[in-house]
Formats: structure tokens, C-alpha cells, sequence
């Protein structure tokens, strides 16, 4: 029964992750916690394990969707790079402080995170775009299948300073970092949300590399669970990214704003029951 239920959440993290670009973490962590430990279907269940399982699935889902994107080129790989770089020092401090949060603290925080974004992206419409950022940096052109042509870019240092926030967050919450870095991408640097999908799910690999290391090394892996994940998170990172490549980019940032809002409100009453 516990193979079960975690093979459907690892599909289904595999199919959520990789459309919209978050690593599949931000559906993983909080069902994991909820059937592991509100319904006690699942033994052994900590905030602690479920990032370490959360992280050891994102290596799998991060590769399949990266060789989906690879297909569509729509990876900026110079920029995945450099996200990668500035996420790894904030991913190291942020798995070493995850080990001492408690359940409801856990919840509480990593639902006002959730929601914070999916505001963010709410408003996003109602926001002047951020061309600062843009100007200050070097740009880059995407031209889409309907041949909208994008202008983006971002300054390096910025880049660097805002990926060690999103590898302190991904290292402490298990989620990834994509659903910090997309809504960054796509609000700060103006990238295409396709192209800011891609490039998410290619740095989140390169992260979960990183980050799984560590959590090995503290011991917050539960080895037997990886099992049915790996493999039902896999194949559905590999369904996520074909489902992406038919959706239009607005439809995918509404799909990403719903997931993060409904996500949230869960976390924070589990928090505030706890």
C-alpha cells in the first residue's frame, strides 16, 4: 500500500514538476508529509525524510525533462549554469538548517513561501515590467513556434545573488528551487515562460546533484521509498514536459499560479493545526 500511494505522488510531482518548471519537490513534500503523517499511511515520515526522498527524485525528474527541453531547445543552458553556481553555497546552508525545524514550523513556512509566489504571479500582469534588469545585463532573444520573438537577460550578479536564496530555499524545503527561480525568471528578467520552464528544470538537476549529497550524508534519505518514486517520478516528468510544449505560455503561468496557491493554503492550515 505505501509503494502504491508513493508511486502516485512520485507520478504526479513527475507530471506537475516538470510542466511548470518547480522539480516535482512542491508536489512531493507536502502529499508525503499529509498521507505519511496527518493519515499515517506511510512509516517513518519526517520533514527531514521527505527532503531527502524529495531531493533523490529530483535528479530523476530534472534529467528526464531536461532531455525533453533539450529537444525543443528551449533550455538556455549559459544561464542555467550560472543559476546553478549561485544556488549551490545557499543549497549546502539551507539542507544543514532544514535539520532542525519541527513539522508545523516546516508546514507554516514553506506555505507562506507558496503563496508569496503565487501572488506574485497573481499581480504580475498589474506590475510594470522589471527592464532594469534586462538593461543592466546581457540580453538574449527566444522566438517561440508562434514566432513571438521574447527579449530577455538579467546582470550576473544579481543572478548569483538571487540563486543563493533559491539554493537556500530548495536545501531547507526539498522543493527544487523552480518555484522561486520561474516566477523570478519569467517577473524579473522577462524571460519567455517556456524557455524560463526549461531552464528551471536543467538547473534543478544540476541542484539536486548537489543537494543530494548532503542530505546522503546526514542521513534524512529513506533508501526503500526511492523505489517506487524514481521510476513513476520519471516517466512523469517525461509526460509533464510533452504536456508543456502544447500548452500557450499564459496558460502555463495560470497553471503555475493555481498549483502554488492551492499548495499553500494546504501547508499553512497544516502548519497552524500542527
Amino acid at each position: 500500500m505505501e509503494f502504491i500511494l508513493l508511486a502516485v505522488i512520485g507520478l504526479a510531482s513527475g507530471i506537475v514538476g516538470a510542466l511548470v518548471g518547480l522539480g516535482g519537490g512542491i508536489i512531493l513534500v507536502p502529499a508525503t508529509l499529509y498521507v505519511g503523517i496527518n493519515l499515517g499511511l506511510i512509516d517513518g515520515i519526517t520533514p527531514q525524510t521527505v527532503v531527502g526522498l524529495s531531493v533523490i527524485m529530483m535528479i530523476f525528474t530534472g534529467l528526464a525533462s531536461t532531455i525533453s527541453y533539450m529537444k525543443t531547445k528551449t533550455i538556455d543552458f549559459k544561464s542555467g549554469f550560472i543559476f546553478f553556481l549561485g544556488s549551490v553555497p545557499g543549497t549546502l546552508i539551507g539542507a544543514f538548517v532544514n535539520k532542525g525545524l519541527d513539522l508545523p514550523s516546516f508546514n507554516l513556512y514553506f506555505g507562506i513561501l507558496l503563496i508569496l509566489l503565487s501572488t506574485l504571479l497573481l499581480v504580475r500582469k498589474y506590475l510594470k515590467p522589471v527592464s532594469w534588469f534586462v538593461n543592466h545585463g546581457k540580453k538574449r532573444t527566444f522566438t517561440d513556434n508562434t514566432d513571438q520573438t521574447f527579449i530577455y537577460g538579467y546582470p550576473v550578479w544579481f543572478a548569483l545573488l538571487l540563486t543563493f536564496g533559491v539554493g537556500f530555499a530548495s536545501g531547507l524545503f526539498g522543493i527544487g528551487g523552480g518555484s522561486i527561480l520561474v516566477p523570478a525568471m519569467i517577473l524579473l528578467f522577462l524571460f519567455p515562460p517556456h524557455v524560463a520552464v526549461g531552464t528551471s528544470m536543467f538547473m534543478v538537476f544540476l541542484s539536486a546533484l548537489v543537494n543530494s549529497i548532503t542530505h546522503i550524508s546526514l542521513g534524512n534519505v529513506p533508501w526503500l521509498y526511492t523505489i517506487p518514486v524514481i521510476p513513476a517520478a520519471y516517466i512523469g516528468a517525461k509526460i509533464g514536459a510533452r504536456l508543456n510544449q502544447k500548452m500557450k505560455s499564459e496558460t502555463l503561468v495560470v497553471a503555475l499560479r493555481i498549483i502554488l496557491l492551492l499548495l499553500g493554503i494546504r501547508s499553512i492550515i497544516d502548519g497552524l493545526m500542527g
